[in-house]
């Protein structure tokens, strides 16, 4: 069975605390991704992600280039070692209900794993992990 290693991105895109929230999206936006991990020097002190962006600052009428990223990110992250099951991580997903884990060795940050590089990596995790996506989805109204 495959380790997280295995699988993981190691581009890791990384913000820091104190930079705006409309540099945030400016950076989801130019690489196409949905969330940035939260730095402060070498060390891990967050994540931040779509919904927290739309949650904290859009739906409450902020000004995204004056809210920092501390005010809006998830400060309490999940992280895993590199040497993890994959079958561990996507129990821990799903148990969680998180889509990205950061993988940290020691106390360094060496890369992330999403729901989505399994799926890619082994398809038979499908089925357990689009419970989780489709689990997310089940809740949102559909307009119209």
């Amino acid at each position: 069975m495959p380790t997280v290693k295995d699988i993981m991105n190691t581009d890791v895109k990384t913000i820091a605390p104190g930079e705006t929230v409309q540099k945030t999206a400016e950076i989801m936006k130019e690489f196409r991704i949905g969330s940035l991990i939260v730095t402060k020097g070498t060390k891990l002190v967050g994540i931040v992600t779509e919904r927290d962006i739309l949650n904290n600052v859009v739906a409450e009428g902020k000004d995204p280039g004056e809210v920092k990223v501390e005010e809006v990110m998830t400060k309490e992250v999940i992280m895993v070692s590199p040497e993890m099951d994959i079958e561990e991580a996507v129990d821990l997903m799903m148990d969680k209900k998180i889509k990205k884990l950061p993988v940290v060795s020691g106390n360094k940050l060496i890369g992330i794993v999403t729901a989505t590089d399994i799926i890619t990596a082994e398809p038979r995790m499908l089925k357990q992990l689009g419970t989780l996506l489709v689990f997310a989805k089940k809740k949102k109204p559909v307009a119209g």
